[in-house]
């Protein structure tokens, strides 16, 4: 065990997830996170009031690690780094590439990124003249941050007038006083994460997520039912086409505008028929993605971190432990809709002792016991040399879960 000291910010799965890989880095010693309830987490950290980044000392921690957008996107990073922290996360001008649809766009235009048709418009009539324009199928986006609710992937011109609606007539806050109405784009959907440090950006894993909540790819969108790393299908010069088309002329954009990108830079790509085009920016590790692709980096987490948050990124060691990663989300009966909340959990120790990782997302201990705490709970992940084996190990460990309340989708990387 090393004598590096971490704060993570946030306590959710992907918080799980850093937490997990970070104890595996020989450099660390101790870790702290803030942010709130997860039964998980606070077995392997310690558990801090939420605004204890704000009151954080650099003589305190040796690096902070931000885990949700919406803290990078209100300036966390900056407010840290004036204070002389070392911060993994990018700066609230960086950040805008997920805090605004429409930022992202003119970016895209600017540096040249292929991407979908669009139209920002600030008004309920914009948006209804370009949807006439599009015709359907057509995307509706909310401007801002609206916690992965915010996109309608609307199949009629009804869908599409009922989404602007919605956003108009405040369903996201602040976040849909302003839409973007863009065009359908098609073909195979995947993710990109990149490491950046200002000046050095490098590909770090591919990813594939499942969106929907049932089986067969039905239901309503959620924040992710499951992961997959690598991505299927997804060549190494393909990665590299995305890297020069996409990643690094946004980056390189960034920098000369005065906003030097810190962070992991998760790209959103449609691999459609005239190669890859981006869908939207994130400015952090998605959720469940984090959790397939931080298994693989495994002991190398807390150097590549800390390299991309001091610069160092271009002699970092990004290698990934062989095979394929699979995660499968157990989520309340409801979700995405509403979720109970208290039910007690058990099952836990035998799954964690079958060669699979548990991490924890909607999760809080009471009295001892782990009870689940609504929405998307918890995400078992295991590796193996195929996407078959992988998951067969985290489909035998769910059958030990028992937690009547919940349930999961059980086609997570299964074969197209």
């Amino acid at each position: 065990m090393g004598d590096k000291r971490v704060l993570i910010v946030g306590s959710g799965g992907r918080e799980h997830a850093i937490g997990i890989a970070l104890a595996a880095s020989p450099e660390v010693g101790s870790i702290a996170f803030a942010g709130g309830e997860n039964a998980g987490l606070s077995a392997i950290a310690t558990s801090l009031p939420a605004d204890a980044a704000e009151t954080a000392d650099p003589a305190d921690y040796d690096l902070v690690v931000v885990g949700p957008e919406a803290p990078l996107v209100d300036g966390l990073a900056d407010r840290l780094r004036a204070k002389g922290l070392t911060v993994f996360g990018p700066s609230a001008a960086a950040a805008q590439l997920e805090g605004s649809k429409a930022f992202t766009k003119r970016v895209a235009e600017r540096y040249g990124i292929p991407t979908a048709r669009a139209v920002i418009c600030e008004t309920r009539d914009e948006a209804m003249a370009a949807i006439a324009d599009f015709g359907a199928p057509v995307v509706v986006k909310a401007d801002g941050l609206a916690a992965g609710k915010g996109v309608t992937v609307a199949e009629t011109v009804d869908e599409a007038t009922a989404a602007v609606t919605s956003a108009f007539e405040g369903a996201f806050g602040s976040a849909g006083h302003r839409v973007v109405i863009e065009e359908k784009l098609t073909g195979p959907e995947v993710s990109l994460f990149a490491l950046c440090d200002g000046e050095t950006i490098r590909p770090l894993a591919t990813a594939r997520d499942y969106k929907r909540a049932y089986d067969g790819d039905l239901g309503p969108n959620t924040g992710g039912m499951g992961a997959v790393s690598p991505a299927p299908g997804v060549s190494d010069a393909l990665v590299e086409e995305a890297m020069a088309t996409i990643a690094r002329p946004a980056i390189d954009g960034l920098r000369a505008e005065g906003a030097p990108y810190n962070g992991v830079l998760y790209a959103g790509l449609m691999l459609t028929a005239d190669g890859p085009k981006l869908i939207e920016f994130n400015v952090r590790f998605g959720d469940p993605e984090a959790q397939v692709i931080l298994n693989k980096l495994g002991p190398r987490t807390y150097s590549a971190l800390y390299a991309t948050a001091t610069g160092t990124l271009a002699d970092a060691d990004l290698s990934l432990s062989d095979g394929v990663c699979v995660g499968v989300v157990a989520a309340a009966q409801n979700y995405p809709a509403g979720s109970a909340k208290g039910e007690p959990m058990s099952g836990l120790d035998a799954m964690a002792a079958m060669d699979v990782s548990v991490m924890h997302a909607g999760t809080r201990s009471v009295d001892g016991a782990v009870h689940a705490n609504g929405g998307r709970v918890l995400a078992v992940v295991g590796r193996g040399p195929t996407a078959e084996a992988a998951r067969q190990k985290v489909y035998s460990a769910l059958n030990a879960l028992d937690w009547p309340g919940g349930r999961w989708r059980n086609d997570i990387a299964a074969p197209d």
